[in-house]
């Protein structure tokens, strides 16, 4: 086994989002920081970093020989998420995080593709707004992509050289929306993006149940990041309350926070960016 695959790893999927920049970054600072605090000579690594995306390339910044860092492109089908899935096991140590950065809202989310039928992808603000096209790529986006790379990562966690037991933990985190909360709907509306982060958190916590028998040291987490200045919320800014803005370097050291003291417990949480719980 290599330097590589005996150290943790960091696994960020949709990395080139600005969220998943920010989280890398402050995983890598803060990796850095654990080692220098040894105040001893070494030549362990202190973490190996998987990104995913469907850019071919991706740089890193703040990297250092204690860093090493692998990149696969992939389109987001289910063929090239078992393809990339199989390829990362093969560098990939102690895989101790796991984030998923993927989703679309509106037509210049980065990682939205528009069918020729349907030039533009917006929030529905009314029930005669609904277009079939719109659904589809709000599911397959927000609710199946997160799932295929569930279901590719599970024989992967299992496998005996990545294996989470007793003296190692692995949290995986999806960004889900507060708007996905069944329970807390008072406002109507935006019914693609609503019914898609709903969609995710039941697979999200199905997936949970199953985990509490075969992955029992791994925790799933539905993580509403707040409103974020990304391109995501960019057309809806104006509408945000003062101070409700957060910067994509805040939701990751929350986030990160977050994933570093959460215990598995057996069942998915669904938390937002104070680590606060969200009615399902």
């Amino acid at each position: 086994m290599s330097e590589s695959t005996s150290t943790q790893t960091l696994v960020v999927i949709g990395a080139s989002s600005a969220i998943a920049q920010a989280f890398i970054d402050h995983a890598i600072a803060a990796a850095l920081k654990g080692l220098a605090d040894k105040a001893e000579q070494t030549d362990d690594l202190a973490l190996n970093v998987i990104t995913v995306s469907r850019q071919s390339e991706l740089t890193l910044a703040n990297l250092s020989n204690k860093i090493t860092h692998q990149h696969f492109y992939c389109n987001y089908q289910q063929a090239s998420i078992i393809d990339c899935v199989n390829s990362m096991g093969k560098v990939a140590g102690k895989i101790s995080r796991i984030v998923m950065c993927n989703g679309i809202l509106h037509s210049q989310t980065a990682d939205v593709q528009i069918q020729a039928q349907q030039p533009s992808l917006m929030p529905e603000k009314r029930i005669e707004d609904i277009n079939a096209n719109a659904l589809e790529q709000l599911f397959y986006a927000n609710s199946i992509v997160p799932m295929l790379w569930l279901s590719a990562l599970t024989p992967l966690l299992s496998q005996a050289r990545h294996k989470v037991d007793a003296d190692n933990k692995c949290v995986i985190s999806i960004l889900s929306a507060r708007v996905g909360s069944i329970s807390d709907n008072r406002l109507g509306g935006w019914y693609g993006y609503r019914a898609s982060k709903a969609a995710l958190n039941m697979l999200i916590k199905t997936t949970a149940v199953e985990y509490a028998r075969r992955l029992k040291r791994v925790k799933l987490i539905a993580f509403h990041p707040g409103t974020t200045d990304t391109p995501l919320s960019k057309p809806f800014q104006a509408n945000v309350p003062q101070g409700k803005l957060f910067t994509p370097e805040f939701v990751a050291s929350q986030l990160y926070h977050i994933m570093a003291n959460i215990e598995p417990n057996g069942e998915a949480s669904y938390l937002d960016w104070q680590g606060q719980q969200i009615s399902w």
